[in-house]
């Protein structure tokens, strides 16, 4: 499997590690977050669906597979915790060391 990009790896250790800050700080101050058609935008965004829909789920991520396409990085993960339990792909545009797009897909 082809390496993570560290601040997709970031985001994941955070996610898994219950840590709301970090999950946050992965991501650009105007980042895009889309979660199966929904939107939010900027930290405040990615932090209110890290509340309601990640780490406030107890969410767990294990990377399936990673692949490049273009600019983006697309990462299968395999999600367990209290709300959604499957596997989707996420989609990741980065920004130097953060995130700036990340769209979840079913």
């Amino acid at each position: 499997m082809t390496d993570i990009p560290a601040p997709i790896q970031r985001m994941i250790d955070a996610t898994n590690a219950g840590d709301a800050d970090a999950f946050a700080d992965a991501f650009t101050e105007d980042a895009y977050l889309e979660d199966w058609g929904k939107g939010f935008h900027g930290r405040d965004g990615v932090r209110s669906w890290d509340s309601t829909d990640n780490i406030g789920r107890h969410s767990h991520f294990e990377a399936a597979g990673v692949e490049q396409d273009g600019d983006e990085w697309v990462v299968s993960l395999v999600v367990t915790g209290g709300g959604f339990n499957g596997t989707s792909d996420f989609r990741f545009t980065l920004d130097g060391d953060r995130i700036s797009r990340m769209t979840i897909t079913p």
